[in-house]
């Protein structure tokens, strides 16, 4: 496994991203109605072009297997592949990013335990709740800080 930053972001290396975005949504985020991973998957392009950080972890054969945006020392987002789950990637990159660039805040969907768990395992502790996330959009958002 390999861990990079990711500097030129082509249209190719962008639909790959989406893929694997949309792969681990649909097993992750269960609490989402197909319409509503669509509709969200219509912003996800900008948001990977835009973040200041793009960091993949890919396998031995270069397949892009995890992905973290970071905006300063803050996890915009970290995904994994459907297939990769429950290996270790997430540890490894989220690991990474506190060790290479000080992260030491996200923000995770309150109605996806399974990530709220693995960030507490991390280190993380939830320090304030909204009630929508950050699009205004009605799914909890859970604030949370390295100790």
């Amino acid at each position: 496994m390999t861990i990079h930053e990711v500097q030129a972001r082509p249209q190719l290396r962008i639909d790959q991203l989406v893929a694997l975005w949309e792969g681990s949504v649909r097993a992750t985020h269960l609490f989402l109605t197909d319409d509503e991973i669509v509709q969200i998957k219509a912003y996800v392009p900008q948001a990977l072009r835009q973040v200041p950080k793009l960091v993949v972890l890919t396998d031995n054969n270069g397949e892009l297997v995890a992905f973290m945006g970071l905006t300063a020392r803050h996890l915009d987002m970290l995904f994994i592949a459907a297939d990769q789950r429950g290996h270790g990637l997430g540890k490894q990159l989220l690991a990474y990013g506190i060790r290479h660039y000080g992260v030491n805040q996200l923000t995770v969907n309150e109605q996806n335990p399974g990530a709220l768990g693995f960030y507490q395992h991390m280190g993380f502790q939830v320090v304030d709740r909204s009630a929508t996330d950050e699009q205004g959009q009605p799914y909890p958002v859970l604030t949370m800080r390295l100790r």
